[in-house]
């Protein structure tokens, strides 16, 4: 039987929700889901992402990065988004990626996906849940099944107790948060599988 195919999608400026989305699909192939990590495009214009030398970066060392299309969404049994907050809500990046997926979804072919989101942004509470709930609302549009890692393990405690999605601070990914990533990647995977028959 063929195993759950697990999307885990993220835009990163500086690199914290890149490693969030590297520890994400870690831990979903070892629990047994064939997976693509993909990048959203990038639409800030060039000079300003040269006018931070960490984006800058950050561009540079993953510009090898599959960007995320409408086929990788289709494909895909289960969804791992991970995306930084801007005034609260989610990155335009994403945004404006989950407003092309317009055509998959008239079609009836977002339905029943499995998916869950993390956040990051510059201060601890600098808007992290909302920003993840604001992408859980196009989610329930979607007719999607959400999966947040809700007080199911006690590294969910650990990691600051966001009970919709593992949250952070910019370019903070400590050991409590990774642990927390891998819990939230690892229910997703079984609910994924659970709902899929795999």
């Amino acid at each position: 039987m063929a195993n759950v195919k697990i999307a885990v999608i993220y835009y990163s400026a500086t690199g914290t929700n890149y490693q969030m989305a590297l520890e994400a699909e870690k831990t979903a192939q070892e629990a047994g889901a064939e997976t693509r990590l993909l990048r959203v495009a990038e639409l800030a214009p060039q000079e300003a992402i040269n006018s931070n030398e960490a984006w800058k970066n950050h561009a540079q060392s993953t510009q090898d990065v599959p960007v995320a299309t409408l086929d990788d969404v289709e494909w895909a049994d289960g969804i791992i988004f991970s995306v930084p907050t801007r005034f609260g809500n989610m990155a335009a990046q994403m945004k404006q990626f989950l407003d092309t997926c317009g055509p998959l979804w008239a079609q009836g072919k977002l339905t029943n996906k499995v998916v869950t989101a993390m956040s990051s942004a510059a201060n601890a509470h600098g808007g992290q849940e909302s920003t993840i709930l604001a992408l859980y609302n196009t989610m329930y549009h979607w007719g999607t099944i959400v999966v947040a890692p809700g007080y199911t393990s006690d590294v969910i405690y650990a990691a600051g107790g966001n009970p919709y999605g593992t949250s952070t601070k910019a370019g903070e990914v400590s050991p409590e948060i990774v642990a927390a990533v891998h819990h939230q990647a690892r229910r997703l995977v079984e609910i994924a599988q659970r709902i899929v028959g795999v």
